[in-house]
């Protein structure tokens, strides 16, 4: 079975991974587009035999263009391309926040076009090549046949998202992995504050079977003192809470604890409300 010829805009930890991807499912990749020193030890370090092209290059060679540049300058990058497009040819970004809007351009030059955005975290390594995951995948009804191969050429599998649910699907993302590094962080810091030696050891049984939990069984898995009710344990926590940093976050994420709590019938309004007043009183201290 023959392949399109397939180019790839974009040579960042998302960009390089999927070529590879590509590459070793078969495809003929014939280029990738990357300027910076890391971007070509990636392609040196994960591609066989692909040439370093400029963008518009790998648009001239490619049947199906994977645009993989950040979100903000998705915009710009296909402006610089649109030119360049025609029936014939497919694009295909990987943002999360945008959807098939970001690519009129193209289909206004008789392209085709498909968002699709991996809900994975990359390191631009090897580690990442046989990592599966669900794509965030939008495209018209007569495109969808080709990103369902396209997406599983990548190892993965397809989520469909509607045009208008693209922001809130990448909130949903980014809000729960992206943020999650900061409270993780944030933990292991006041760990080391009080002396520990090796703050991942300590967190993560807790934070592995927390998260398997919470994915299993949602608000069920919810453990704590702001679960219990202890309101003097979350004032005492916030009150050796030095950076004011890490007390905003805590008293944050206390207040939507208390409200989920509450809506779930955890704890009662009374309760939630005092857990609610504590964190507030100790933030602005």
């Amino acid at each position: 079975m023959s392949h399109p010829r397939v180019g790839v805009v974009g040579a960042g930890r998302v960009g390089a991974v999927l070529a590879a991807r590509l590459q070793r499912a078969g495809h003929h990749l014939v280029g990738v587009s990357g300027r910076s020193d890391a971007s070509h030890l990636r392609v040196q370090t994960l591609l066989t035999d692909i040439p370093v092209l400029d963008r518009a290059e790998v648009v001239r060679r490619a049947e199906i263009v994977i645009l993989a540049v950040p979100d903000d300058a998705l915009a710009d990058v296909v402006a610089e391309l649109a030119p360049l497009a025609g029936p014939g040819r497919l694009f295909a970004h990987t943002s999360g926040r945008h959807g098939l809007a970001v690519l009129a351009p193209f289909v206004h030059a008789g392209a085709r076009a498909i968002a699709m955005h991996p809900a994975m975290t990359f390191t631009g390594t090897e580690v990442d090549i046989d990592r599966g995951c669900v794509f965030g995948v939008t495209a018209e009804p007569a495109d969808r046949d080709v990103a369902e191969t396209l997406v599983a050429d990548l190892g993965g599998s397809v989520m469909w998202v509607e045009e208008a649910d693209r922001a809130t699907y990448h909130a949903s993302l980014a809000h729960g992995a992206n943020h999650l590094t900061t409270i993780v962080t944030q933990a292991m810091d006041l760990l080391r504050e009080i002396g520990a030696d090796d703050p991942a050891a300590v967190l993560r049984p807790l934070l592995a079977a927390a998260l398997d939990n919470t994915l299993d069984y949602g608000d069920a898995a919810l453990t704590g003192p702001v679960a219990r009710g202890d309101v003097d344990t979350v004032r005492a926590h916030v009150a050796h809470l030095h950076d004011p940093s890490v007390r905003r976050t805590y008293a944050a994420l206390a207040t939507a604890t208390a409200d989920r709590a509450e809506s779930t019938g955890r704890i009662d309004t009374d309760t939630a409300d005092a857990v609610r007043t504590a964190v507030i009183r100790e933030k602005v201290r």
